[in-house]
């Protein structure tokens, strides 16, 4: 059998505590390598959720069973992200006899060379041999979806003149406060952009948002037309994407940053109290290479290739999976 043969029929696990951020990443890599991918959702008992991994004795029976047990059969592919997985990524390996290729998403707080792969945001400072680098956070975004979510939504925002601007709003997290404050600052730069260019919104918010927050928006935005997706019925977010003619988009999420820059449209990055060094280097490298501006209250055009970074890194991956598998 082929090496192309044994990846297309490779079982792969994604392994991560639910959240959406690390797990939407996993699931982007797993679809651009067309893998049989099944989703784990782990729950870790105390006291080993607060421990580093090598301190973990028996992972595989560190599990809440309120969520999924992780038993055999052991995947050929393991894909993880965030530090709860990581000593169960380690454990799944050495339960299988080292045959379980195992790819960690971000930097690993234990040594990267025990995985067979890890990919690491670039504002990350970790390098290697068996470390790839991609520009931003993985998505699940590709041209086919954005163009076909556009074609679905298209009837239900045909009300709304151009230009259309996608308002994508996160909230606080552990490096940003977005308070009510920051909020009806946005609020009324929106309503001044619409008075000034007659531009319609295309606005989503996240349920780190907060209803204050949203009551807030909601307010501003009613003598402005608009259509407002706050978490009620189906997501039309890659719709959002695809049908904007330019975006405005909280800094708070690496993941709304990239996946907003995926259609090669003016972004402008709404920036937060806040910050870390981390998410200042992603934000600088994104404004040097063109893809992103800040947003001081007026829309500006520009041009840069989409960033596909998901597609880029799986290909890279694709070629090491088929070096793995014709051994």
């Amino acid at each position: 059998m082929s090496a192309n043969s044994k990846i297309s029929q490779a079982s792969c696990w994604v392994v991560t505590d639910g959240s959406a951020g690390m797990e939407i990443q996993c699931i982007g890599l797993a679809e651009a390598l067309r893998l049989d991918f099944k989703v784990k959702k782990i729950r870790t008992t105390k006291p080993w959720r607060w421990l580093p991994p090598h301190l973990w004795i028996n992972p595989l029976k560190s599990l809440d069973k309120r969520g999924d047990l992780l038993e055999p059969p052991w995947p050929d592919v393991l894909i993880s992200c965030g530090r709860q997985s990581i000593p169960l990524n380690l454990a799944i390996k050495k339960a299988n006899g080292d045959k379980t290729f195992t790819i960690h998403i971000q930097t690993p707080n234990c040594d990267a060379g025990s995985f067979d792969l890890v990919i690491v945001p670039e504002h990350d400072k970790l390098r290697g041999e068996n470390v790839l680098v991609c520009l931003g956070a993985l998505g699940r975004i590709t041209p086919e979806k954005l163009r076909e979510a556009g074609e679905k939504f298209a009837p239900q925002v045909a009300h709304l003149n151009s230009p259309l601007v996608a308002v994508l709003v996160g909230g606080s997290n552990g490096c940003y406060d977005m308070t009510e404050e920051v909020m009806r600052d946005l609020a009324q730069k929106l309503e001044a952009l619409h008075e000034d260019t007659g531009c319609n919104y295309l606005v989503t918010t996240s349920r780190r948002t907060g209803s204050e927050n949203e009551a807030i928006l909601k307010s501003a935005l009613k003598g402005v037309p608009h259509q407002l997706w706050t978490g009620e019925g189906e997501n039309p977010y890659f719709g959002y994407l695809a049908l904007a003619d330019a975006l405005i988009v909280t800094g708070d999420s690496v993941n709304m940053v990239c996946e907003a820059c995926s259609m090669g449209k003016p972004v402008h990055i709404f920036e937060l109290p806040g910050g870390n060094a981390k998410f200042n280097h992603f934000h600088q490298s994104m404004r040097e290479k063109g893809y992103t501006r800040p947003f001081l209250g007026k829309l500006e055009r520009w041009e840069y290739p989409p960033l596909l970074e998901t597609q880029k890194i799986a290909h890279e991956v694709e070629k090491i999976l088929k070096k793995h598998f014709s051994k």
